[in-house]
């Protein structure tokens, strides 16, 4: 699903407009955003958690050439899944024990 469909799925659900599902989900987007780069954590139950992990400088190679370069220290968006996604996602049938499609 991306973005523009999660807009029409919200105006479908809610009898809400195309224009007024846009700007809930671009604020949703927006208040998720300015939360990772306040340095904040997001939490949503059931679903999963997006932090910021900082990762120090370190020495790397460039892949083309071999040569060392300095890579400088920085911060990237981490998610990590919920335990409730990740149950329904390897979903176990109890008589196979294989994983099944959910």
């Amino acid at each position: 699903m991306n973005k523009s469909e999660l807009i029409e799925r919200l105006a479908e659900r809610t009898g809400l407009n195309v224009m007024q599902a846009e700007e809930i989900v671009n604020l949703i987007y927006k208040k998720m955003r300015d939360a990772l780069v306040s340095g904040g954590r997001i939490e949503i139950r059931g679903f999963g958690s997006f932090v910021v992990k900082e990762y120090q400088a370190y020495q790397g190679r460039n892949p083309k050439t071999g040569e060392k370069i300095s890579v400088p220290p920085k911060k990237l968006p981490f998610f990590k899944v919920g335990k409730e996604l990740k149950e329904r996602i390897d979903v176990v049938e109890p008589s196979e024990g294989k994983t099944a499609q959910a």
